[in-house]
């Protein structure tokens, strides 16, 4: 699978046959002017709460791709009922559904949800996906939580985006333990330095990394990687 990061939250991961695109926040962040969001390819677009910072170009995106948004119930039907955009499959905690390129279970994120016109947004979650190519997590937002030692039971990692900024997610150490915790070596950060609050040392994160027998991957916005 080709990985690509779009800087803060964004990601998309390409299989053979899908673009899946989480969180887009790209053309407000100042670090990612570099990106064409008009460029950026989604068969699906998938969100995991809905501040700001993790739908700001969604619904664009997904007007020039057709993309199916994933999301929770809240979530999609706001973008039906205020855009009118009705591509989109409803999910909520525990639930999994097969789709064409694989299957997605819904999972608990410890975090709050508002849409960008403050319309409650549901509650937070994270994305456990499996392909023929491989699994991962996409944690969203979160606090570290226990809910994370579930995963293992259903489902073997090749690699996981955790958020690592600290202050409104869980931070480096934190990390470190939810990778124990969901049995994955592979994690690539997601949630750091675009703002002040979240600024992170790169090195001092990959050596705690390092010394719990994990790899921490840290990619340049616009940079892409096979796992």
């Amino acid at each position: 699978m080709k990985i690509t990061y779009y800087g803060h939250a964004c990601v998309g991961v390409a299989t053979e046959t899908t673009n899946l695109l989480f969180d887009p926040f790209i053309s407000p962040n100042e670090q990612a002017k570099h990106i064409d969001v008009n460029a950026v390819p989604a068969d699906y677009i998938l969100l995991s709460h809905g501040h700001g910072d993790h739908v700001a170009d969604a619904l664009t995106i997904a007007q020039r791709t057709q993309a199916k948004l994933v999301s929770n119930y809240e979530i999609v039907s706001w973008y039906e009922g205020k855009h009118n955009y009705s591509n989109h499959h409803p999910m909520n905690h525990g639930g999994s559904w097969q789709f064409d390129f694989g299957k997605v279970r819904y999972t608990t994120a410890i975090h709050s949800s508002s849409l960008p016109d403050g319309t409650y947004g549901g509650n937070p979650g994270g994305f456990v996906v499996e392909t023929p190519e491989g699994n991962f997590y996409f944690a969203g937002d979160t606090a570290l939580t226990y809910d994370m030692k579930l995963i293992p039971l259903f489902t073997k990692l090749n690699f996981a985006f955790l958020p690592i900024g600290d202050n409104f997610t869980m931070g480096i150490d934190e990390a470190v333990v939810a990778a124990d915790f969901i049995g994955c070596k592979t994690i690539i950060g997601i949630h750091y330095d675009t703002f002040g609050f979240i600024k992170i040392d790169h090195e001092a994160a990959k050596a705690k990394f390092a010394a719990a027998g994990c790899q921490l991957i840290l990619l340049n916005i616009g940079e892409s990687i096979n796992l």
